[in-house]
């Protein structure tokens, strides 16, 4: 009996563990960090579910860029992103919870096992599968916006508005969500420019009236954000074009970018029902989707709150479903 292999034959063997690898079955996949990730990973760790989790491309989501964090439970003196992130992932783990770092490039949500495709080779046949991919925020493009996110550049008033109490900031959009923020910092800041593009708002009636009726908003109609501009300290204003192509500077400590989220849903809309923007439509008071088997939380399904604790809850929602599912089985 020879003690070696040949070369052909070593090289045969190293293919095939490597074909055989690139396919691995598990019982729950969580695609997706951040609040609604990781809160659903320590649920299903702690119910023996061995989850796999892979944070994609941004490890602990939007959160991650807000550098203060004071309206979450449990933080009374506040918390970085980072650090709330970094700390939900290490009790996730502790229960049991294999976090992975890749990207979901592609699914197939057709039957179980379901088959979901990681950077474009790896295949993970689930079970079961929580998506928990959240939603991106629609920025202008804009490179002092880039330079400053985190520190005057922010997409969610309810998150952040309350560290420019007092001071003067400037909302961008012409929608709901614009009008919502700019109501919304109105009644803690001590000025707020809500800066529209066309010389109407696309804002329902009601919050037009709204807006218009704040004291302390002055809506600047015709006007786009050309440049933000600040110190080492932030943001400490914004230069705009009006419509006759003349620069407008305006002081400023925050800046509210309000124009819009894009869901990270898009490999998953051929298999699941969605809205006209891409949010995962699932059953009412519940994170189950059309597909059995497979459930969403956190961003990628909610429009309306886009909050961490909203988020974490669904999280929670989701590995309750996923558990009860899989022991229908």
């Amino acid at each position: 009996m020879a003690l070696f292999k040949s070369l052909d034959n070593l090289e045969d063997d190293n293919k095939q563990k490597n074909i055989d690898s690139e396919v691995e079955k598990v019982k729950c996949l969580i695609i997706g960090s951040g609040p609604a990730g990781y809160t659903a990973a320590i649920y299903a760790a702690r119910a023996n579910l061995s989850p796999v989790l892979y944070e994609g491309l941004e490890p602990g989501g939007q959160l991650t860029t807000t550098n203060e964090v004071e309206n979450f439970p449990g933080y009374p003196e506040g918390v970085t992103g980072p650090v709330m992130m970094e700390d939900l992932k290490k009790q996730a783990q502790r229960f049991g919870t294999d976090v992975r770092f890749g990207i979901a490039t592609a699914a197939d949500l057709s039957q179980r096992p379901f088959k979901i495709t990681v950077d474009e080779k790896k295949i993970i046949e689930a079970e079961s599968v929580i998506i928990a991919t959240g939603a991106t925020a629609k920025y202008l493009g804009l490179e002092s916006e880039t330079k400053f996110k985190g520190q005057g550049v922010s997409a969610c008033a309810t998150c952040d508005g309350f560290f420019y109490k007092g001071k003067d900031v400037a909302v961008v959009g012409g929608g709901d969500t614009a009008a919502e923020e700019a109501t919304y910092l109105a009644g803690i800041c001590n000025k707020v420019y809500l800066i529209i593009r066309k010389n109407y708002m696309r804002a329902s009636k009601v919050m037009n009236e709204r807006v218009m009726n704040t004291k302390n908003i002055e809506v600047l109609f015709e006007h786009t954000t050309k440049e933000i501009v600040g110190d080492m300290s932030g943001v400490t204003g914004v230069i705009l074009n009006n419509k006759k192509g003349e620069e407008v500077k305006i002081d400023i400590h925050g800046f509210f970018v309000a124009i819009g989220h894009k869901p990270n849903s898009e490999i998953f809309a051929d298999y699941l029902d969605t809205d006209e923007v891409g949010y995962i439509m699932t059953e009412p008071g519940s994170s189950k989707t059309k597909a059995g088997g497979v459930f969403a939380c956190g961003d990628v399904m909610d429009s309306h709150y886009r909050q961490a604790v909203t988020a974490a809850g669904s999280g929670c929602k989701a590995a309750i479903d996923a558990e009860k599912f899989l022991g229908s089985l």
